[in-house]
């Protein structure tokens, strides 16, 4: 019951990408799909922070008395991460836009039976 407490950082990890990536599958909605995709993202950000924490670890500023130290890279990284995700979710609620303008709907079934009869958009 112990191992299953000190994993409970990977379980959650685990929930989150199978239900944004069950999201992204099952959705018709782009706008649900583009949440799937941020809710795997989160997953992922959580993963790697998990990884890098060091037990009994202290900041990385020297002093007396510690001998280990976390590495502040892996939550820089992060947090750049973090940056390019919201600007690729911006873009992508964008082009979500765009197709909505064009298309009148954001549904993909609805846009690919467009295409394939030649219809016109409904906008």
């Amino acid at each position: 019951m112990e191992t299953v407490i000190g994993l409970f950082n990977y379980w959650i990890v685990i929930v989150l990408m199978m239900a944004g990536f069950y999201i992204v599958i099952a959705q018709e909605n782009m706008i649900k799909k583009m949440v799937g995709l941020s809710i795997f993202q989160v997953a992922v950000f959580v993963f790697y922070i998990s990884m890098s924490n060091v037990f009994g670890g202290t900041a990385p500023i020297a002093a007396e008395g510690f001998t280990l130290y976390s590495n502040p890279l892996p939550h820089v990284l992060i947090l750049t991460a973090i940056v390019v995700g919201v600007a690729t979710t911006a873009l992508g609620l964008a082009l979500i836009v765009r197709i909505k303008e064009e298309f009148g709907t954001i549904e993909d079934d609805r846009i690919r039976d467009m295409e394939e009869h030649g219809e016109e958009s409904e906008a």
